[in-house]
């Protein structure tokens, strides 16, 4: 396994991670999860990721058996949890959601409770909150990482110019800034991490631990023939993903990513994963597995990294042809 620095700080994440997203409590039960979990933690995965709204914290409870089961030195890994979108669903009443200081401390002890921990690695704020001010927030987390009940903060799905609101007020009242961002970053989205977000790596040193790195499973090429059963594009209440990812063009990219991938003897999920964490600005990417082979397949990205030289990558992106386009100065 290989760390990587999160950002300018000196805490080092595994560049593979694993998270809970859709599968924890709605594809998989206690006993997949335990065994997932263990496979991740023995090939050297260090960073477990959760929010409070995976299938309404039962995601994070899950989590929290597993960990009180195996009984791991708490000092061997690390473990996140988001806020913003609240726990109770529809049934979410004023300050249970959004980014007000009520919320976030609120959240915060909540997590720790479901993921049975005294305290929370990192700390997202899930979304941008539009309606409580930034400075707010920034004096929430904080306070939190005063209290010790949270070590780092960062932010998720934010813009560019929202995360550096977030550094002024925290220089101005000499606070503790967001460490990280959690963007989505995969072949079919790349402008926020290598565009937009490119000047706060240089200036603040940000640490990215980005999702999706599949694409929601597209770039693995499982959906080139068709939505499997008991895939994630077929869980009820998921639609938006299959509208947004299954698209005639983007099948046809991937079918020839995936000749690609068998010229180079790989899977076509361990070359995306790889192209992924290829880039130096990813700190670590984010795996979903519901299967033991899943995971292990998708772990062997590690050894398709050395592939990816400058001839690799060009066909990549002759294939993709997603290239973000860099303002001109």
């Amino acid at each position: 396994m290989e760390y990587r620095y999160l950002g300018k700080s000196g805490l080092q994440l595994s560049v593979l991670s694993f998270g809970s997203w859709v599968s924890f409590s709605k594809q998989i039960n206690d006993k997949v999860a335990d065994e997932l979990m263990g496979i991740a933690y023995d090939q050297g995965v260090n960073f477990f990721d959760n929010a409070e709204v995976y299938a309404l914290g039962e995601s994070e409870k899950m989590m929290g058996r597993v960990l009180k089961k195996k009984k791991w030195d708490r000092t061997s890994y690390t473990v996140s949890s988001k806020v913003f979108f609240g726990c109770r669903g529809k049934a979410n009443k004023p300050n249970q959601m959004g980014l007000s200081r009520k919320h976030i401390m609120e959240a915060c002890e909540e997590a720790l409770q479901r993921l049975q921990v005294d305290y929370l690695d990192l700390f997202f704020c899930h979304r941008p909150d539009k309606l409580s001010p930034i400075a707010e927030t920034v004096w929430a987390m904080n306070h939190l990482i005063q209290q010790g009940k949270i070590l780092y903060w960062g932010t998720s799905e934010w813009s560019g110019v929202e995360i550096m609101e977030a550094h002024r007020v925290a220089e101005q009242y000499k606070l503790i800034g967001p460490t990280m961002e959690q963007p989505q970053y995969n072949l079919f989205e790349r402008n926020k991490v290598e565009n937009e977000f490119a000047q706060i790596y240089k200036n603040q040193g940000l640490g990215t631990t980005i999702w999706s790195p599949l694409g929601s499973g597209l770039l693995s090429g499982k959906y080139n023939d068709g939505i499997p059963k008991n895939s994630r594009f077929a869980l009820e209440g998921f639609g938006w993903l299959k509208d947004k990812w299954v698209l005639d063009d983007k099948v046809k990219k991937v079918k020839k990513l995936s000749e690609l991938a068998a010229k180079l003897g790989v899977s076509t999920a361990a070359l995306s994963i790889a192209w992924c964490i290829k880039n130096p600005n990813v700190t670590t990417a984010i795996l979903g597995a519901t299967k033991k082979q899943q995971l292990i397949e998708n772990l062997k990205s590690l050894d398709v990294l050395p592939l990816l030289d400058a001839s690799v990558m060009e066909k990549i992106e002759s294939i993709m042809k997603t290239k973000p386009v860099f303002p001109e100065f």
